[in-house]
């Protein structure tokens, strides 16, 4: 078996091994592969691994060798799932692996929204405390998270696992799903009343044809004007140009976002500009143990594969 991976430096920027997988079949690793260079670097793979580069149609038609297509991450919108199938290519992902690190990492831009340390620090490292006629000052309004409203929008693994984090630091949770569950962490709310009374909103759902730019002005204008809006899903989740009018008209305070709809983003994206917006470059996911499950639970899924199953198939 021929294995191309196209896209190694994502999951595998130099602190990891290859050598287990390798051991599989005959392995061609690129570290970026580029539209252009695509079927070129695929047409003779049985196996291909990708994390961001996308497979639609008209690539995948263009792979008659292909049998396994390995997502190694869990979101597997950057494959035409439907062509696949047609052409009997099976297609598996890596569920659950990045719960506690995205987790952590929703907490992390929460507590930044919340305290602002990176413009305390800048503020201190450009003399201004050294120069200050006061012992101590504030540049932003500094937030206790006790007793403030998590809305989750999505209640999954990593939704949980931030409800549990919530919790510990005293805050009221609620989640909205389309199916309520059973659950002590958190109360069951509709959408709209979750946007209109939530402190923070944290979205943790998988990206569908359905929930493209939900969030858009009308949702967002149900929003109080000291709340915050955090995203460490899928950029397509949200309306850019509605939060950035949002934003830069002080409609909401703020948000902290770690993903948006093109990555990496053009220089015109309306957010990039916009006022009491902070940024992580999708790296939520990208802890080394979490990039460590990814490989071990990708090795599984192709050895299951060479022994007549899929495991984590999702077509």
């Amino acid at each position: 078996m021929k294995i191309v991976i196209v896209d190694a430096y994502t999951l595998n920027p130099g602190d990891l091994s290859w050598d287990k997988l390798s051991q599989l079949g005959d392995t061609e690793l690129f570290d970026r592969t580029s539209p252009e260079e695509l079927v070129t670097r695929c047409k003779d793979a049985d196996i291909v691994l990708t994390n961001k580069v996308a497979f639609g149609a008209d690539i995948l038609n263009q792979l008659p060798k292909l049998k396994l297509l390995c997502v190694t991450a869990t979101g597997y919108n950057i494959i035409d799932i439907e062509a696949a199938g047609a052409k009997n290519i099976s297609v598996c992902n890596v569920p659950d692996y990045g719960t506690d690190s995205v987790a952590q990492h929703t907490f992390a831009l929460i507590l930044e929204l919340a305290n602002r340390v990176g413009v305390h620090s800048r503020s201190v490292q450009m003399g201004e405390w050294v120069n200050s006629k006061d012992f101590s000052y504030a540049l932003t309004p500094l937030i206790e998270l006790k007793g403030k409203i998590l809305g989750l929008v999505g209640f999954g693994s990593i939704g949980k696992r931030t409800a549990e984090i919530a919790k510990a630091f005293g805050m009221e949770v609620w989640y909205y799903t389309p199916n309520k569950k059973d659950t002590s962490l958190a109360q069951f709310k509709e959408l709209e009343p979750l946007f209109a009374e939530s402190d923070f909103i944290s979205l943790h759902l998988p990206l569908k044809p359905e929930n493209k730019e939900f969030v858009n002005r009308t949702l967002i204008s149900k929003m109080k004007k000291n709340a915050f809006l955090i995203n460490t899903s899928r950029g397509q989740l949200i309306n850019e140009p509605d939060l950035a009018k949002a934003l830069n008209s002080n409609q909401i305070a703020g948000a902290a976002l770690d993903v948006l709809s093109v990555e990496p983003p053009t220089i015109d994206n309306p957010l990039l500009a916009a006022a009491n917006c902070i940024f992580t470059p999708h790296n939520a996911w990208m802890s080394k143990e979490a990039r460590e499950r990814i490989m071990l639970i990708t090795y599984h899924n192709i050895h299951s594969f060479l022994d007549g199953n899929v495991s984590n198939k999702v077509n």
